[in-house]
């Protein structure tokens, strides 16, 4: 497919903190199958960008959360081996605060678990581009808690 037929899709990630831990999904569909990332996916037509993140993270790990603020926006990039455009995300990072629940992966990622913010960036686990940044960010918003 050629790159101009390529357009940005929309979507959101939900990034949930809770006592000094952030919440990761690890994904089962490209792009970044098999890393570890933040609940999210497409939003839906009509849909806004808080109710996309609530209901993104309770599909794939069936936590309530109550979704907050805008923290940041990414541009993710896939390409195949010879560098053509596969796909165009445009990642919308929204701060979710948890509400009830216990964690419980759904079909479309292997796992989902709790991760110590403080030690994101040295994890052993694959992850998926700007988790420890957007985890950092999130922290910081949330007041270090």
């Amino acid at each position: 497919m050629e790159s101009s037929l390529i357009r940005p899709t929309p979507a959101v990630i939900g990034v949930v903190v809770r006592a000094g831990k952030v919440l990761l999904v690890r994904r089962n569909n490209p792009p970044d199958a098999g890393k570890w990332g933040f609940p999210g996916g497409k939003i839906e037509s009509g849909e806004t960008l808080r109710a996309a993140a609530a209901r993104e993270v309770k599909e794939e790990t069936g936590l309530l959360v109550s979704p907050d603020q805008v923290i940041t926006a990414l541009d993710v990039l896939d390409r195949d081996a010879q560098g053509s455009l596969r796909f165009h995300y445009v990642l919308i990072a929204v701060l979710c605060d948890w509400v009830s629940g216990v964690v419980e992966p759904a079909d479309d990622v292997s796992d989902a678990a709790w991760f110590e913010i403080a030690s994101i960036g040295s994890c052993e686990r694959p992850l998926s581009a700007s988790v420890p940044t957007v985890a950092a960010m999130a922290y910081t918003l949330c007041g270090g808690q």
